[in-house]
């Protein structure tokens, strides 16, 4: 067992989500993951915030979530677009499950800049 050192003070070693204490994912993987999502059922939604407010509750969306969006392309440029218009926060996806009302997954693409 690993003991990760992370701390409140120390933006750089905060953990999100399952996917952020694995290495980082290649686009591929990151594809993958996406056409879970899709072949899933889910809806996918992008947010942001900026990396000091990324433990809280509160993420700011970007868009509406993407109902019935199956391309996978689609989605990977609503993600690059979000983080071109916000570079220095931290972009997440979600996959909305319509039945549970939930978020089914929730993973960081792309990591902002920390001060």
């Amino acid at each position: 067992m690993q003991d990760y050192q992370s701390s409140l003070g120390n933006a750089d070693s905060r953990m999100f989500e399952t996917f952020s204490y694995l290495p980082t994912m290649t686009a591929e993987q990151t594809r993958q993951q996406i056409q879970y999502i899709v072949d899933k059922g889910w809806n996918p939604s992008v947010e942001h915030t900026e990396p000091e407010h990324a433990a809280g509750s509160y993420w700011y969306m970007w868009k509406l979530p993407m109902f019935g969006e199956t391309d996978v392309d689609a989605i990977l440029r609503e993600l690059e677009a979000c983080h071109t218009a916000h570079p220095d926060n931290h972009v997440r996806l979600l996959g909305l499950d319509n039945f549970a009302q939930c978020a089914g997954t929730s993973m960081v693409v792309y990591r902002g800049k920390t001060v």
